[in-house]
């Protein structure tokens, strides 16, 4: 209580106890003569002067006083007759204390007080009654603080409090299924008791308070907070003044409307909005706001058709009320039917008590006993509670003091207030008419924004155009593989390591395969689904790059280290090693994948997004939402997956650079790895920077994705195998041969070994050239002519085998000599063919078939024998065989089984020794 209450109820109780033996005693013994006189007086408390706050109500309340009184009389039901007496607190505490003093010290003995408009004088008054034993029955005093039984326990009111709006307000909100509210209430006492009791309503019903609101003088900070907290069903607690000001805001916040339902006080005075509006805002905008709104306020008299404890039905009433105030020219006050229930209830409660203070004193008489003024006083507590009948207002009955009346819904509707329906708190029922309620939308408005989910998924017409690309780049792969395979056999495939091609094939179709599942997101396939995807495609995308290019580079690596072999030894290197360098690159990207699978897995992650309307204006709200693969440690795992790739990519461009100079096409793809390396670098460079960039938008990331994917796989494929189908159109044996390759050697200081390097022969040098074509004309004319020798010793060996001895020792130097001339047939394929022609005859069946008694002849002869003879050409005539075929290279004088006749002062002297030196083919 304020303390200027607390000390006018302070002086009030002191005076009383000064003045006790001059004032009427309220406190004595036995029963005092008033309760036995016809005429019984009525103290009644109501501010009269015109110049005091609220008279308007008790002027029009009077001539509903007096029409009970008669009413009451004319009834001829009670053996008293009622007699008011009018003191004028005029709405001040100090004024009000004084009427009450004058009451009680000069005025009769009053067995009740009637009245009590102001709440500030009212609840003065009413603290102070228990002591002096009367009971106050209040016909205006709403204000919420009264219904305190421990401070106010001989109050009652027949007019509903402010909180017995409550229940009804939480019956209406049930009816809607409105489960999500907020409040905006002004900082008064007055709104702040409803409030705070409404909110332990609430609780009860189960209803969420979205957001609290409280205002002094501006209240549009806070329905702006109202708005961005979503609250679409606001209850306020504000005075007409204010009210403007509130509709005004929520007019420039477009808070109406078919989303928002306003709930309101009723008990605004008629046109409030053209008395109260002190805004800026135009009539015409606050009746735009107002439109729909929902005010609730106890019903000021029954609609119910029913007579009542005057006989007479509310509206008959009305009519006479009408006619009594209109003769003593007054305005009406909404109060006047509770006025004249509570002059009623008033009258019950003495007759009552009356009749119970007769059978007391009967008893009492009997055995000398009596009865004193607090005992009468907690009669009239117990009566007024047992109140029970049906006026003009209504059931009137009492709950701890608090009238148990009717609420009535009224809704703002086109510039006037309807009535659309009432509660009735005694039996707990609301009852809305029909049709009356006129929502600004189709339906009414719901309680909070309806938040749709809305997936952002891959568009299907772009799924299907990609796949269908992806679809096509699969089939070019399946034909390169299938070329590849056919032709696995010609030497052009054959130098190529059609093993390499076949995995570089299956890594661009492991690349192609991974778009599928890069499409897939929730709208196709479970979460449980979509999770395991995430692990699936990753995987598969990154064995498909490694096993691609690690393919492509261990073929580049054979050509390395055979072109660059130092000691210019043979080395042959097989598939089956560079099976397993690309075997140990997936391995080393499975155990990547492996650890990262079990420490910090690929799970389903859900990003939201901020709302959207909706597109065809529904009263709902988009809430986007994007399906995501990721863990704890994301940029952990991608950086570890690029730096391996990267020093993936690194080696194979080293590679490309090293053996750019090896002029044997079908060995070397330098050129393609490192436009292969350049474009896949800058498409995942691009592309992954812009996915990420597009994160948010699922279908231009899945395209940016897959159109990288698609490119580089194809790219790479395409520089693989589409020179070599050319190649085999227009010249399949161009391909494999050396195009002037010379070696270089250059001696360090340092160190004694030499280096050889294969570079392009001078151009310049000419006449070096020359002597070496002449030479070469030369040799050939030779071999011819040595070849003529061989066949004509073959001849004599298979018509006289006898004479086989007598064969010349130059016979056989001059096949030695064949076979030093090796590195100088780089000429004709038909001049190999004729010498492998006359290489190859058979005198095998001839010499294996001699006289076995030749065994036993001398040395020379052994060695001179055709079974000699034999084994030296099956060695040498191989030898010679190698030297014709480029694609597998010559072999050097050291690795011959036998001493080459290159080695000959002889051949020496027609060779620099720079052309002495073979290549080592793979």
């Amino acid at each position: 209580m304020a303390p200027s209450l607390l000390l006018a109820s302070s002086c009030l109780l002191l005076a009383s106890v000064a003045t006790a033996k001059v004032c009427n005693d309220y406190t004595g013994h036995g029963v005092d003569a008033a309760w036995s006189a016809r005429d019984v007086p009525i103290m009644v408390l109501m501010p009269m002067n015109e110049s005091a706050l609220m008279s308007s109500i008790s002027q029009g309340i009077e001539p509903a006083v007096q029409l009970a009184i008669r009413h009451i009389r004319e009834s001829r039901q009670y053996a008293f007759s009622l007699i008011t007496k009018i003191y004028d607190t005029e709405c001040d505490n100090a004024k009000g204390l004084r009427a009450f003093f004058d009451a009680i010290c000069y005025g009769p003995k009053h067995l009740m007080i009637f009245g009590g408009v102001c709440p500030s004088v009212t609840s003065i008054i009413a603290e102070s009654l228990e002591g002096w034993n009367l009971v106050q029955l209040s016909f205006a005093a709403t204000t919420p603080v009264l219904a305190d039984r421990k401070k106010y326990p001989n109050f009652f009111r027949t007019v509903p409090s402010d909180n017995a709006v409550n229940p009804a307000v939480v019956k209406f909100l049930n009816y809607y299924n409105w489960s999500r509210v907020g409040t905006l209430t002004q900082d008064v006492q007055r709104f702040s008791e409803v409030r705070n009791d409404l909110t332990s309503e609430l609780e009860k019903a189960d209803i969420q308070i979205a957001d609290t609101e409280s205002f002094s003088n501006d209240p549009c900070v806070n329905v702006k907070k109202l708005k961005d907290n979503d609250v679409r069903i606001i209850i306020g607690q504000f005075d007409e003044n204010l009210a403007s000001k509130v509709f005004c805001c929520a007019y420039n916040l477009n808070m109406y409307g078919s989303k928002y339902q306003w709930i309101i006080p009723g008990w605004y005075q008629g046109n409030w909005w053209e008395q109260a509006n002190s805004t800026n805002c135009t009539t015409k905008k606050l009746l735009t706001a107002m439109e729909g709104y929902i005010s609730v306020d106890f019903e000021p008299l029954s609609a119910k058709r029913i007579q009542g404890i005057s006989g007479r039905t509310p509206q008959e009433y009305e009519l006479e009320y009408t006619r009594e105030r209109e003769q003593k020219g007054v305005e009406a006050s909404k109060f006047h039917g509770f006025a004249y229930d509570g002059i009623w209830v008033i009258a019950k409660t003495l007759s009552r008590v009356m009749e119970l203070l007769q059978q007391k004193q009967r008893h009492n008489t009997y055995h000398n006993q009596t009865v004193d003024d607090r005992e009468v006083g907690k009669m009239v507590l117990d009566v007024m509670n047992e109140t029970n009948f049906f006026g003009v207002t209504g059931q009137v009955m009492f709950r701890n003091g608090e009238r148990m009346g009717t609420i009535k819904f009224t809704q703002f509707q086109e510039g006037q207030e309807v009535k659309v329906g009432e509660y009735n708190a005694i039996a707990d029922i609301l009852d809305l008419i029909n049709n009356t309620i006129r929502f600004q939308g189709v339906e009414p408005p719901k309680d909070r924004t309806f938040v749709r989910l809305q997936r952002r998924h891959i568009n299907v017409p772009l799924y299907s155009i990609l796949s269908t690309i992806t679809i096509l780049g699969m089939l070019m792969a399946g034909a390169f593989l299938f070329f590849n395979i056919k032709n696995r056999n010609h030497r052009l495939i054959k130098m190529s390591s059609p093993y390499m091609n076949n995995l570089i094939i299956l890594g661009g179709m492991l690349s192609y395969a991974s778009i599928f599942l890069f499409g897939l997101d929730g709208s196709f396939v479970s979460e449980k689904v979509f999770e395991t995807l995430c692990t699936v495609r990753t995987w598969i995308l990154i064995v498909g790059y490694t096993t691609a290019f690690g393919a492509m580079f261990a073929k580049t690596w054979r050509v390395h280290a055979i072109f660059k072999n130092v000691k210019m030894k043979k080395k042959i290197i097989k598939d089956q090693k560079l099976l397993i360098i690309v075997g140990g690159m997936l391995l080393i990207d499975l155990c990547i994948l492996i650890c990262w699978q079990i420490v910090d897995p690929l799970k389903r992650t859900v990003e939201q997004y901020s709302l959207e309307a909706d597109p065809q204006g529904r009263d709902i709200a988009i809430q986007p939402f994007l399906e995501h693969c990721e863990n704890t440690h994301m940029t952990i795992w991608l950086g570890i997956v690029y730096a391996y790739k990267g020093l993936l990519m690194l080696f194979g461009c080293f590679l490309a650079w090293e053996t750019r100079n090896v002029s044997i096409p079908a060995l070397n793809d330098s050129k393609y790895i490192g436009m292969s390396v350049y474009n896949v670098g800058i498409m995942c460079i691009i592309g992954a920077a812009v996915s990420f960039l597009t994160r948010d938008q699922p279908n231009v990331q899945f395209c940016i994705v897959a159109l990288v994917i698609i490119f580089c796989s194809t790219i790479t494929l395409c520089l693989v195998f589409v020179p070599k189908l050319i190649t085999m159109r227009t010249n399949p044996d161009a391909a494999t041969q050396n195009r002037r390759l010379k070696f270089t050697q250059n001696q360090k200081k340092d160190d004694s070994k030499t280096s050889t390097s294969v570079t392009s022969v001078n151009q310049t040098n000419t006449s070096r050239l020359d002597t070496l074509q002449t030479d070469n004309h030369s040799l050939r004319m030779r071999i011819t002519e040595l070849d003529k020798e061989l066949e004509e010793v073959t001849m004599q060996l298979q018509d006289t085998p006898e004479k086989t001895p007598y064969i010349k020792q130059n016979h056989y130097q001059d096949v030695n000599n064949i076979l030093s001339i090796r590195n100088f047939t780089d000429g004709k394929d038909g001049e190999k063919s004729v010498l492998k022609n006359h290489l190859e005859q058979k005198p095998q069946a001839q010499w294996g078939s001699m006289d076995p008694s030749r065994i036993n002849r001398g040395p020379l002869e052994d060695i001179n024998s055709p079974e000699h003879i034999q084994r030296r050409l099956s060695l040498q005539l191989p030898i010679l065989h190698h030297a014709y075929l480029p694609s597998i290279g010559g072999v050097d004088a050291s690795c011959s089984p036998t001493s080459s006749p290159a080695s000959s002062p002889r051949h020496r002297q027609h060779m620099p020794p720079s052309y002495r030196v073979m290549v080592s083919g793979l």
